[in-house]
């Protein structure tokens, strides 16, 4: 059987490390992000179609969209923690 730390397809070394950091700055940026972005198109529709309520949605739907990134990159780390 092959060692599981020689499968071709994966970083080692400084690369590796350097991937694992991205990931964990992934999860940093993902709820803020994913709050803004929803905040922004929120708004927009709010001035589009004259409401006041369409901003608060987008900014929850934004959170559930970062927080959906934030486990689904969590659980990809944990799962191989090399």
């Amino acid at each position: 059987m092959s060692d599981p730390k020689s499968q071709p397809g994966k970083p080692k070394g400084a690369l590796g490390d350097l991937v694992k950091a991205e990931s964990m700055i992934q999860l940093a940026i993902a709820l803020p992000a994913g709050c803004v972005i929803g905040w922004l198109l929120g708004s927009w529709a709010d001035r589009h179609f004259h409401t006041t309520w369409i901003g608060i949605f987008g900014i929850l739907i934004g959170a559930a969209a970062g927080f959906i990134q934030i486990i689904t990159t969590a659980k990809r780390f944990m799962k191989d923690p090399d």
